[in-house]
C-alpha cells in the first residue's frame, strides 16, 4: 500500500519557492510603507508655510532670536507639534534677524525615521537627509536620491 503525502523533496521546494518571493516582496512592502509615511511631513511643512507667512503679515517679523512666532496669537500653533503627527517631529528656527526662518520635519518613528525635510520663508523645499544618508537635496526626496 502508497502512503499519500508531500516528500521531503516537494516540501522543501514549496519553502524554497516562498522564500524568494518574500525575499523580493518585503523590501517592495517597506518602501510602500515608507513612501507612505513620508506625506505627513510634506504637508505639515506646507501648513506650517502658510501660518508663518500669516504670522509675517501680522507681525512684520517671524518670531524672536530665540523662537519662531512667539505671539500669542500664534499660541495654538507655535509649538511645532501637530495633533495628528505620528512619524515626524517639527522645529523652526528664524534667520536673517527674525526676517526669515526654516521649519525642518525629522522622522521620529515608523519607516520614516532617517529622514529630514525642511521649508524656509522664501518657499525653497529640501532634504537633508534620505534613508539615513546625509545629502544636500533642492527638492522632497520620496522615491530616489535625486531631484
Amino acid at each position: 500500500m502508497q502512503s499519500r503525502g508531500f516528500t521531503l523533496i516537494e516540501v522543501m521546494i514549496a519553502v524554497a519557492i516562498v522564500a524568494i518571493l518574500a525575499a523580493v516582496a518585503l523590501p517592495s512592502y517597506n518602501d510602500y510603507v515608507r513612501r507612505g509615511q513620508l506625506p505627513e511631513a510634506f504637508s505639515n511643512l506646507s501648513d506650517y508655510r502658510t501660518k508663518m507667512e500669516q504670522y509675517y503679515q501680522d507681525n512684520k517679523n517671524y518670531g524672536t532670536a530665540a523662537k519662531c512666532a512667539t505671539d500669542a496669537s500664534a499660541a495654538t500653533w507655535s509649538g511645532f507639534a501637530p495633533s495628528g503627527a505620528k512619524y515626524f517631529t517639527y522645529g523652526c528656527v528664524t534667520t536673517d534677524s527674525q526676517q526669515g526662518y526654516t521649519v525642518t520635519a525629522t522622522g521620529s518613528g515608523g519607516r520614516a525615521v532617517g529622514h529630514v525635510y525642511a521649508i524656509d520663508h522664501n518657499g525653497n523645499r529640501t532634504t537633508t537627509r534620505y534613508q539615513g544618508t546625509d545629502l544636500n537635496a533642492s527638492c522632497w526626496l520620496t522615491s530616489s536620491t535625486t531631484c
